[in-house]
């Protein structure tokens, strides 16, 4: 308010007065900063935020996005320290971790992506995937920014950057940037992981232009982002068939973690296979290797009737008929129970008439609220459009592959307290039980190239104990 009738009101008048027109083309008033509880800040009651400490602490530029993510800035806003804690963690430690894992495995393969030319089309699809992501995110940033609302471009550029680039892209592509040969595919990872930490330096260079010119510096060796071009879309990379696609592939791997999760079976576990309706098989197309490895399933068996290994349950949703029914709820309630897996499938996509007491009434999916109950041996989880279904069954093969997949996890541990670079060659020592022994013969090979291990040696008395899976067991490692 001051400032609109302070500055803005005065100097329109001063420039109508002297020069006939406005002095300024657009005017952004910022609303009022408050304490966390909506309060106005003042020392005398203690709750003023001191400027200079919360930046030596946290930095300007977590604080400048935090100031953006917060709230649109026409709009009161409560300052809350866990909220610039938040915007750090999700933000600029997400895109430091994500240029550092970029900038170590460049320099360790002796890479400068600058000097490949692979045209998008003969890259991979995941590839292909991430740039058409990145065009649209170009697209709804620029759009944000012409109308000055910065809110929404701080929380889609995070949203890429968790959701898009680091927990999807990279992880997925691990692999990619681990082959010891330097091939097309290996090479197109690099390039495109490059063009999208690049595009990224310039988007966010308005809002935190400090840690976005230090990365810009790293990548380019120019002088600045600040006068580089506003990155521009190119619709022709915006895919929304692949987008489709992947977004499929996103939701059935984050329902089989939910369904692991709920049965208590670790991720780094293997188990035989996952179960998805027929539907989905034409749409997740090649991309079945990326649920096999996200899920850690041995098979993917694509089914058209999922009542094999479930039963729907319906039961009435009261909220939306409680009222409209009244005292025939119960027999309503008595109906559904009596409804087949075919009759509840229809509801879900279309309506089916029932019969209460004479009186025919069409009953729809908002009427209904629908469970799944799994037959023994499996797990399920859904989101309402797609079902996964994982077999639990786990044989001693599959057991003694998750031991081994936790111990590489410890040694990959071990190497990086031990400050080992990527390259580092190592031997293991290792003492434990019948079951450690019988899983470090069985899965030699992969214990070696997954952790870089030359030798993999039993010791008596290696040093302290490490849990795994409930096991103790001995494990030393030294560079080799």
């Amino acid at each position: 308010i001051d400032q609109t009738r302070g500055w803005f009101y005065s100097l329109i008048c001063i420039g109508v007065f002297l020069t006939g027109k406005s002095p300024y083309k657009n005017v952004l008033v910022n609303e009022l900063l408050l304490d966390k509880y909506g309060h106005k800040m003042h020392k005398s009651k203690g709750n003023a935020v001191e400027p200079f400490t919360v930046i030596n602490n946290y930095g300007a530029d977590t604080v400048r996005w935090y100031l953006a993510y917060v709230s649109p800035i026409w709009t009161p806003l409560k300052f809350d320290e866990d909220g610039l804690k938040e915007v750090y963690s999700k933000y600029i430690s997400t895109l430091k971790n994500t240029y550092s894992f970029f900038q170590m495995y460049a320099n360790a393969d002796h890479v400068d992506p600058r000097e490949y030319d692979i045209p998008v089309e003969k890259r991979e699809l995941m590839d292909k995937w991430l740039l058409s992501k990145l065009n649209k995110l170009i697209k709804e940033v620029t759009d944000s920014y012409e109308v000055y609302d910065l809110n929404p471009i701080t929380r889609k550029v995070t949203d890429f950057l968790n959701d898009d680039l680091s927990n999807w892209y990279i992880r997925g592509n691990r692999r990619r940037f681990w082959e010891s040969e330097l091939t097309e595919s290996k090479k197109a990872v690099y390039l495109t992981t490059y063009e999208v930490l690049l595009t990224l330096t310039k988007l966010i260079a308005p809002i935190t232009p400090y840690i976005s010119e230090e990365i810009y510096k790293c990548l380019t060796n120019k002088d600045s982002v600040h006068l580089a071009d506003f990155p521009k879309c190119d619709p022709s990379l915006i895919n929304m068939d692949i987008e489709k696609q992947m977004d499929l592939v996103r939701d059935i791997c984050s329902l089989g973690r939910d369904a692991r999760e709920n049965v208590k079976i670790k991720v780094r576990q293997p188990i035989s296979e996952v179960i998805l309706p027929y539907k989905d098989k034409e749409i997740i197309g090649d991309l079945i290797e990326i649920i096999k490895e996200e899920l850690n399933v041995k098979n993917v068996l694509f089914i058209e009737d999922m009542t094999k290994y479930m039963n729907y349950i319906a039961k009435p949703n009261f909220k939306e008929v409680g009222k409209v029914l009244g005292s025939k709820i119960n027999l309503f309630k008595e109906e559904l129970s009596k409804l087949s897996n075919e009759d509840i499938e229809k509801i879900k996509t279309d309506k089916l008439v029932m019969n209460l007491n004479g009186e025919s009434i069409e009953v729809d999916s908002n009427m209904v609220e629908v469970s799944i109950n799994v037959k023994e041996g499996f797990c399920s989880s859904n989101n309402g459009n797609t079902f996964v279904i994982l077999n639990t069954e786990l044989t001693q093969d599959l057991i003694l592959e998750g031991y081994a997949r936790e111990l590489v996890r410890k040694i990959q541990s071990l190497r990086k307290e031990a400050d080992l670079v990527i390259t580092d060659r190592i031997k293991v020592w290792y003492n434990g039980s019948d079951m450690i022994d019988l899983t470090m013969t069985k899965f030699e090979n992969f214990i070696k190239n997954e952790t870089l291990a030359v030798e993999l040696i039993k010791k008596e008395n290696v040093s302290e104990k490490y849990n795994i899976n409930d096991i103790d067991c001995e494990i030393k490692i030294e560079r080799n």
